[in-house]
C-alpha cells in the first residue's frame, strides 16, 4: 500500500499497564475508502491499539500517523482525545460511554450541543438526532433517558454520537454484539455507504462471518504482536481464526445433531420425574407494558432450551424475572419442586440457580473490584473467617480459588490482584463464566453467554455448556446468534412481542423456520395438518 492511499500508520507500537504488555510492537496500515477488519483473541491488544489511536491513551514506544486531507501523513503521536476527535478520528466502545441520566438527543449532541442564545435548543438536538437515526437506519427515541435503555438501544446511541461527531476515521470495537441480523445489515449498508463517501472504518469484531461479509482487508493480533495481514477475498475463517489462535479451532456454527432432546428421554426416566425448571403463564412488566406476555416453559435436567428471538422481544425480562432481578406481575418460577417466585436473589442461588447475565457490567462485575473479588461475588460468606460479628474474608482462600479459576477458564491476564476494568471485554465474560459455572448449581440461565468473545473463547464456553448439560444440568439459553442457539440447543423456543411464538425439537429447528417466527410471521414451512 502507497503512502498516499494510506489513512493510518501506526508502527512498533508498545503499550504496558503496569505488568501486564497490552501492546508489543504491534503494527497497523488502514487504507482511505476501506473497512479494516482488527481481530484477535480477547486480550491479544486490539481494543488498546485502537485506543491509541484515539487518544485515550499514550503508547510507551513507536508512532502514530493519520492522513490529513491532502493526503500527507502527520505524526499525532500521543496525542489527546480531543485532538482526535478534532481531526476526525471517533471510537465507539464495546462498552458504553454515556451518561445515563441524559437522555439520547443529549449524549449525541453532548460537546457540540445547537444552542439558542445561551441553553441547549432541546427541539433542535431532538429533530437533529432523529433525523441522523433515520438517515442511517439507527433509530432511537431521542427523549428517551439512556438509563431506560436496552443494551442495543445503547449501541445504537453510541454509533450516532460518533457519527453526529463527523468522524472520517471510525473505530467500531465490536459493535454488532447487542445488534439483531436485521439491524446489522443495516449498519452494514451504513458503513458501506460511509465507505464509499471517503471514510475509513476499522472494525474490532470477534465474528468471523463479519469479517467475510463487510470488510476489505485483516489484520491480525496475537499476544499484543501483529501476526498476520490478508485481504479479505483471499482469506478464510478457517485461516483467520489459526492466525487468531495459533491452532486448529471448531468454528460456531456446528449443529447440535449428536443427542435427542432431554425431554425424550426424561420423561421416561423414574431418575428425573420433574423438570429442574419450570415457568407457568409468567406475566412481567416493563414501563406500563407487558414486557412478558403469559410464558410458560420447563427445561428438563440434562437439556438446554435455546431462547431465539429478535432482542427486545421480552428476553431480558424473562431471564431477569426468573434469576430475581425483576419482580412477576403473575404466574408462578419454580426450582425443582420449590416455589421461588417471590424468592431473594440469594435464596434462588442456595435452591441451585446460576445465572450469567447479558450486561456483564450492569449484573455481572463490579469493576473496580479485583479478579479474584469477583470471582466470590455472591459468596463472600463462604470465605469468612472469624467469628460473625467480626467476621472477616479469608483473603487466602480467595486468592487460592481465584488461582484455581483463572487456570480452569483461560482468564488472561492471568494475574488475580487486577481490578476487573483493566481486563478485556472477553475475560471479564470468562470471570463471570467461571464465577457461575466453577460452582454448585441444577439450573444454569445463560444469556448471550458468548457475546464479545473471541473464537478460542467461544469453542471453550460452549464446551463449558455442553459438559454442565452431560453432567445433568437444565439450562435455558438466550442468544442473539442463531447460530449459537443450533449448535447448542436440545428444542428451541421462539420469542415475539414477549410470548412464546412456537417450540421446536431440535429436528425441525432450520434457519428457515425460525426466521419467521422470529419476526412474528406465521410459520408457513410447517405443512398442513
Amino acid at each position: 500500500m502507497t503512502a498516499s492511499s494510506l489513512a493510518v500508520r501506526m508502527n512498533g507500537i508498545h503499550k504496558s499497564f503496569g505488568p501486564v504488555r497490552a501492546n508489543r510492537g504491534a503494527s497497523l496500515e488502514v487504507g482511505t475508502r476501506e473497512i479494516h477488519a482488527l481481530v484477535g483473541e480477547n486480550g491479544a491488544g486490539k481494543s488498546t491499539l485502537m485506543r491509541l489511536l484515539a487518544g485515550l491513551y499514550a503508547p510507551d514506544a513507536g508512532t502514530i500517523e493519520i492522513a490529513t486531507p491532502s493526503g500527507e501523513m502527520r505524526d499525532v503521536t500521543g496525542w489527546s482525545t480531543a485532538d482526535a476527535i478534532k481531526a476526525g478520528v471517533g471510537m465507539v466502545h464495546q462498552h458504553f460511554m454515556l451518561v445515563r441520566t441524559l437522555t439520547v438527543a443529549e449524549n449525541v449532541v453532548l460537546g457540540r450541543e445547537p444552542v439558542r442564545g445561551a441553553m441547549l435548543d432541546v427541539a433542535r438536538a431532538l429533530r437533529d438526532v432523529k433525523a441522523l437515526g433515520e438517515q442511517y437506519g439507527l433509530r432511537v427515541e431521542p427523549e428517551r433517558l439512556v438509563g431506560e435503555l436496552s443494551v442495543g438501544e445503547a449501541q445504537r446511541v453510541e454509533i450516532l454520537k460518533t457519527l453526529f461527531r463527523g468522524a472520517r476515521i471510525l473505530i467500531l470495537d465490536e459493535p454488532t454484539a447487542v445488534l439483531s441480523p436485521l439491524e446489522v445489515k443495516e449498519l452494514w449498508g451504513v458503513l458501506r455507504r460511509l465507505r464509499d463517501d471517503g471514510a475509513t472504518i476499522v472494525l474490532i469484531t470477534h465474528k468471523l462471518d463479519e469479517v467475510m461479509d463487510i470488510s476489505d482487508r485483516i489484520t491480525v493480533m496475537r499476544h499484543g504482536e501483529t501476526v498476520a495481514r490478508m485481504e479479505t477475498r483471499d482469506a478464510t475463517p478457517d485461516v483467520i481464526a489459526k492466525a487468531m489462535v495459533g491452532r486448529e479451532v471448531a468454528l460456531m456454527g456446528t449443529r447440535n445433531e449428536e443427542r435427542g432432546s432431554a425431554v425424550d428421554t426424561a420423561t421416561s426416566s423414574a431418575l428425573v420425574p420433574r423438570s429442574s425448571l419450570s415457568v407457568d403463564t409468567l406475566v412481567v412488566m416493563n414501563r406500563g407494558l407487558r414486557a412478558v406476555d403469559k410464558v410458560s416453559l420447563s427445561v428438563a435436567p440434562g437439556e438446554i432450551l435455546g431462547i431465539a428471538g429478535v432482542e427486545g422481544n421480552g428476553q431480558t425480562e424473562l431471564i431477569e424475572a426468573i434469576a430475581g432481578l425483576r419482580t412477576v406481575a403473575e404466574g408462578t418460577i419454580r426450582l425443582g419442586d420449590r416455589d421461588v417466585t417471590n424468592a431473594s436473589v440469594r435464596a434462588r442461588t442456595e435452591a441451585g440457580l446460576a445465572h450469567i447475565p447479558e450486561d456483564r457490567h450492569r449484573r455481572g462485575l463490579v469493576l473496580d473490584y479485583s479478579v479474584a473479588d469477583n470471582l466470590i461475588l455472591g459468596d463472600q460468606h463462604k470465605y469468612a473467617r472469624g467469628a460473625r460479628s467480626v467476621w472477616a474474608l479469608d483473603d487466602a482462600r480467595i486468592g487460592a480459588n481465584a488461582q484455581d479459576e483463572i487456570r480452569r477458564f483461560d482468564i488472561r491476564p492471568p494475574e488475580s490482584a487486577l481490578p476487573a476494568r483493566s481486563l478485556s471485554g472477553g475475560n471479564q465474560q470468562k470471570i463471570v463464566i467461571a464465577r457461575e459455572m466453577g460452582g454448585s448449581y441444577d439450573v444454569l440461565l445463560a444469556s448471550q453467554p458468548t457475546r464479545g468473545v473471541d473464537v478460542g473463547a467461544i469453542e471453550f464456553i460452549h464446551a463449558q455448556i455442553r459438559a454442565a448439560r452431560e453432567a445433568g444440568k437444565a439450562i435455558l439459553l438466550v442468544s442473539a446468534e442463531l447460530s449459537e442457539i443450533l449448535a447448542l440447543a436440545d428444542r428451541v423456543a421462539v420469542m415475539y412481542g414477549g410470548r412464546i411464538v412456537a417450540t421446536l425439537p431440535r429436528r425441525e429447528a432450520t434457519e428457515e423456520r425460525l426466521g419467521p417466527l422470529m419476526t412474528g410471521a406465521t410459520d408457513t414451512t410447517r405443512p398442513a395438518a
